[in-house]
């Protein structure tokens, strides 16, 4: 009963996530297709900045919400991989530094960069999010909510989110993660500058 109980939470949360997915690149209002980055300017018609500025958080879900992003910002303590976002195989857990238990430490896999022959993916380092910044089963919304709570995103101010999105190595990641799995929408340097935008405009939330 127990094992049916989390394969229940664990497929609902998975269609959440997906719905989620599909409300974001169904509602973007650039229009742009869901494996691009629309440029900031398509959003000046809107002429409301708050309205403004939740439609460029809108755009940035198309990568937060991506596999990429999600896998590693996933509930509980184990991450998921691969574009379908199953539970990590071989199971791992994420320690007390988010890189893995004592005795299976991320590292121990996961090199300085992607081995395309095993199709392992690699980068120095090689870490889940802290917990107080899981973003599995919430709404774009919540997410908006938490990345600009200090308590919930690892003490960053809205300046340290465009580094985060736009010049971190981890992050940046997503854009080349190897074979078999499908890069975040757009590039890094149009994400960062999405991410600037909302933060000019008042850092509004969908």
């Amino acid at each position: 009963m127990i094992s049916l109980s989390r394969m229940s939470i664990h497929l609902f949360a998975t269609a959440a996530i997906s719905l989620a997915a599909g409300f974001v690149a169904a509602h973007s209002v650039s229009g742009a297709p869901a494996n691009t980055l629309a440029s900031p300017d398509s959003f000046a018609t809107i002429a409301d900045e708050r309205a403004r500025s939740a439609a460029l958080f809108g755009e940035i879900g198309k990568v937060l919400m991506s596999p990429r992003c999600m896998n590693c910002h996933s509930a509980g303590d184990r991450p998921r991989q691969g574009d379908s976002q199953r539970p990590h195989q071989p199971p791992v857990f994420r320690g007390a530094d988010g890189m893995g238990l004592p005795a299976m430490r991320c590292a121990t896999c996961h090199q300085k960069g992607n081995f395309d022959p095993a199709r392992m993916p690699g980068h120095d380092p090689w870490a889940m999010a802290p917990r107080e910044m899981v973003w599995e089963g919430k709404t774009l919304g919540e997410i908006c909510v938490q990345m600009k709570d200090p308590a919930r995103n690892g003490g960053m101010s809205v300046a340290d989110i465009v580094h985060h999105i736009g010049d971190d190595g981890l992050v940046g990641w997503a854009w080349s993660p190897g074979v078999g799995r499908t890069p975040a929408p757009g590039t890094q340097k149009e994400a960062k500058a999405l991410v600037e935008a909302w933060v000019k405009s008042g850092a509004a939330c969908p």
